[in-house]
């Protein structure tokens, strides 16, 4: 019997990308192809690109090279395959190449290229498909596109505009993770809280009972299957209102991803920013009062194109007075393709820059604050590393990747995907130190 073909593949970009990379190896494990952990071991290689900023588009076309060198048969998918001619140009070996959220054309190329024949002993596959995140927990992606024009972006030009997927798939994608041991779900699209509005929030059915397409009732169900659920790129619609009594009341985790960008009216409105007329802070002040546990996190860009320092200064005022958990900042950095590139004032990259390390130095005072207020206090955490010098886990307030980690500096009878109760001994800017709670 001849050996079943071995795939290598490459997946870089952010988690929405991650998850078509998970939908093509499900594909491609389901149709009985190996995947190889080498590209010396595999017969064809796939990167999924991401084309978003300069440095990803660099990466990216990096990365084809490396696996063009090293194994000579490469497709290309995912978002800088939209920009065909400039891989072409740079690698004109590759054997095909598709856009983002193109598994069936990937699959199309992969037959072309390495066909197989299909054996259903080696093609079972696990409900919950072929996971490139760790056991214990896994991103839920409820969406493709946006239907937004921030100048700065690319995103729609690339992925389209918003698809919304039907409300029983996702819920029994979410079923069978959970029943896998999945422990948390990262609920992520490009623009979460539009779930459903292509749709017009049409009712669906899961298990026979009809729910309405929309993020409210996903949460509300996703609640039901007992595990934690954590809300990522949220704009703040007055909607969004309607999920503070969840977190509340427990139901799914106080935490929300907001990308605010900036705080001055004209900068967010030059930036086409989807509800910039919204009064961010009172929103916050509101969300607070509801859910006062709530954990906030948001990104913003310095050095936009005609940005004054007044108008810088005033972001640093909203920093100040929002004090939020957790801030990632990015100076601007010019995208090809972006309106933003035809906007006066383009600033200095050392202005840029300076600016972000002016609003970073500002927030890591805020988080050290709020960091150490919880000295003392008893949290839940889940685990996801244990090792000889202790256990890595997070709380609430961190999500994966991008926020900070809770130490425990102790040897205990534990394993990833476990929730544990820990007391809170000390802390930095970013991360936590505990201690187990023994019962």
């Amino acid at each position: 019997m001849p050996k079943p073909k071995s795939i290598g593949f490459v997946s870089l970009g952010c988690p929405k990308a991650l998850v078509d990379s998970e939908q093509i190896l499900t594909k491609l494990r389901a149709e009985g192809y190996l995947i190889s952990p080498s590209y010396e071991g595999a017969d064809l290689v796939v990167v999924n690109t991401c084309g978003f900023i300069d440095a990803a588009v660099e990466e990216s076309l990096d990365a084809i090279g490396e696996a063009l060198a090293a194994n000579g048969k490469v497709i290309v998918t995912g978002c800088l395959g939209a920009k065909g001619n400039l891989i072409r140009e740079a690698h004109p070996r590759v054997l095909a190449i598709t856009g983002p959220h193109a598994a069936d054309e990937v699959l199309q190329h992969v037959h072309a290229h390495l066909p197989q024949r299909h054996d259903p002993f080696i093609s079972l596959m696990p409900p919950q498909g072929v996971k490139l995140t760790p056991d214990h927990f896994a991103y839920l992606k409820i969406s493709e596109g946006c239907n937004h024009r921030c100048t700065f972006c690319i995103i729609p030009s690339l992925r389209g505009p918003l698809v919304s997927r039907p409300i029983n798939d996702v819920l029994q994608e979410a079923h069978n993770l959970a029943e896998a041991g999945v422990r948390e779900l990262l609920v992520i699209s490009q623009d979460t809280s539009a779930y459903g509005v292509d749709l017009k929030y049409r009712t669906g059915f899961y298990n026979g009972r009809p729910i309405k397409t929309r993020l409210k009732e996903l949460c509300e169900a996703l609640a039901e299957f007992g595990i934690w659920v954590r809300l990522h790129y949220v704009y703040p619609y007055p909607a969004v209102d309607d999920l503070l009594p969840l977190m509340a009341e427990g139901k799914i985790l106080p935490y929300l991803d907001v990308p605010f960008q900036h705080a001055n009216p004209r900068i967010l409105k030059a930036m086409k920013r989807p509800a910039s007329a919204e009064n961010n802070l009172e929103r916050i002040k509101a969300w607070r009062a509801v859910c006062p546990d709530i954990t906030l996190r948001s990104t913003f860009i310095t050095g936009f194109p005609g940005e004054t320092e007044t108008e810088f200064e005033e972001l640093l005022a909203f920093i100040e007075e929002a004090r939020l958990d957790r801030v990632g900042c990015f100076a601007y950095s010019p995208v090809d393709g972006a309106t933003a590139n035809n906007l006066p004032g383009a600033l200095p990259n050392e202005v840029r820059e300076e600016r972000r390390r002016r609003l970073m130095d500002v927030q890591e005072d805020i988080s050290a604050e709020l960091l150490a207020a919880k000295i003392g206090r008893e949290i839940v955490v889940l685990v996801d590393e244990v090792d000889e010098e202790g256990t890595i886990a997070r709380s609430s307030a961190d999500a994966p990747e991008v926020d900070g980690l809770v130490f425990i500096n102790e040897f205990f009878d534990a394993t990833p995907g476990d929730f544990l109760t820990v007391r809170v001994v000390d802390a930095d800017e970013h991360d936590l130190y505990a201690e187990i709670e023994l019962t």
